[in-house]
């Protein structure tokens, strides 16, 4: 059923606001997905402080008009079928990383291209962007990089210690 005119104002100012408040966009191809599927992907995008935005092509490329962001004609050439938006509100890797890990265990879910740090990326920039560990994981292995050199020193004055 075709949406009227204030339904159409209406999705343009929610999607308009999404956009601006978004830390990374992901765009993604839903095809042939089942909708059972797609409710389990918007629970784990919600999980995860995301959120999954599908709409008409027409009213994106006027809420992106009206939003400030000009990547539409980036990102029309890779849109075949239908359009889904995923937005990294908290996490800007989030949604890549949870979009790819959809998209293995679905063929028809494809990732499309995305935005990141209000610049237009292509799809494998964005596959690479979903392989980056979680920011805790990072921040982990980064205390462990620095406390690694300390612990073996004192290991070394240890034995020397012993020794004596």
């Amino acid at each position: 059923m075709p949406l009227n005119r204030e339904q159409k104002a209406k999705q343009i100012i929610g999607l308009k606001e999404k956009i601006s408040n978004q830390k990374s966009i992901v765009f993604v191809d839903f095809t042939k997905v089942p909708s059972k599927e797609m409710f389990s992907l918007r629970k784990n995008l919600k999980e995860a402080g995301c959120n999954l935005k599908i709409g008409k092509k027409t009213l994106i490329r006027i809420a992106f008009g009206q939003a400030g962001l000009s990547f539409w004609n980036k990102i029309k050439q890779s849109i075949p079928g239908q359009l889904a938006l995923v937005f990294g509100v908290n996490d800007e890797i989030a949604p890549a990383r949870i979009a790819n890990k959809f998209a293995k265990d679905h063929e028809t879910f494809k990732i499309l291209g995305g935005i990141f740090e209000n610049r237009f990326i292509e799809k494998e920039k964005v596959l690479v962007l979903a392989n980056i560990p979680p920011r805790n994981e990072l921040l982990g292995r980064l205390v462990g990089s620095i406390a690694s050199p300390m612990a073996s020193f004192v290991r070394v004055l240890d034995k020397i210690a012993n020794k004596a």
